[in-house]
């Protein structure tokens, strides 16, 4: 998991459980007996692409660290309801605590993986990758990323030190393309440079200044191929991503244009979770 290391992760975790349990959990406290066990099962109850299974283990482990769990699906896996995900079994009262927090994740995680597979299978033989954006819940980025990379995507920069991406409000700002182009390359030395363009004027001026990645912003297919074509007579190898409202029905066409990757601002900012459950029996 991104960033850093794995206490990274906990530090998120912890802080989703503190959120979730307020002062305690007065349901479970005032319901089940003190030192009652449990095993259960996840089950999904939607065809979905499996994420997140680490992520759900870990924030259950958070409250008992003596859970024991069994995966019953590979991240990445293809799994027709209802298919069970994993077994565990531990400490009742925490596991009915952690429950939603892990479920929330696991949802989450499996819905951005099977959407992103079904952009993957819909650009399957072209060279195109599908790529995700930072549009992404505040604290949730880390999360996001793996279930692309799970449901077999790319994940683009994952902040704003990564790379520069020069947007419309940047080139206006910074007096036009070439100007933002050599401010950012004596400024940002060693950082990639990509820049987005809306015009083939832009799109020459990007090609002329130096620029590695060529982003072309919400146009259709055919534009996009013309400006592809013109990209690729680069003397230098340039990099080439086509995003903008792009759907199931069209991603096709941009592949087939010719550019390197599609940018998917939808998979993380529009997710339909996996219907995803815990059942509880008593050990």
């Amino acid at each position: 998991m991104e960033p850093g290391p794995p206490d990274d992760i906990d530090v998120s975790l912890r802080r989703f459980l503190s959120e979730d349990i307020g002062r305690r959990d007065v349901t479970t406290d005032s319901t089940v007996p003190s030192g009652t066990r449990t095993r259960g099962e996840l089950v999904a109850k939607s065809d979905c692409v499996v994420s997140g299974l680490p992520v759900a283990r870990r924030v259950f482990e958070l409250l008992d660290p003596d859970l024991a769990w069994q995966d019953e699906a590979a991240a990445g896996a293809r799994v027709a309801a209802p298919a069970t995900l994993a077994r565990l079994s531990g400490r009742a009262r925490a596991i009915l605590t952690a429950e939603r927090v892990a479920l929330n994740l696991l949802q989450r995680m499996s819905g951005i993986a099977t959407a992103t597979r079904r952009y993957v299978d819909a650009v399957a033989g072209t060279p195109c990758r599908i790529l995700d954006t930072r549009k992404t819940v505040p604290g949730l980025r880390p999360f996001d990323r793996q279930a692309v990379r799970d449901g077999g995507g790319v994940n683009h920069r994952y902040d704003l030190s990564e790379m520069v991406l020069i947007k419309d409000n940047h080139r206006r700002l910074a007096g036009g393309v070439g100007r933002a182009v050599a401010a950012a390359r004596a400024d940002a030395r060693g950082v990639e440079i990509e820049v987005e363009v809306e015009s083939e004027s832009e799109l020459r001026e990007a090609l002329l200044a130096g620029a590695d990645w060529i982003l072309i912003d919400n146009q259709p297919p055919a534009i996009v191929a013309r400006w592809c074509a013109i990209a690729r007579e680069a003397p230098r190898r340039v990099f080439v991503e086509a995003s903008g409202n792009m759907r199931l029905e069209t991603v096709r066409a941009y592949a087939e244009a010719g550019v390197d990757a599609v940018s998917v601002g939808a998979l993380t900012h529009s997710v339909t979770a996996a219907d995803v459950s815990l059942e509880l029996f008593p050990e």
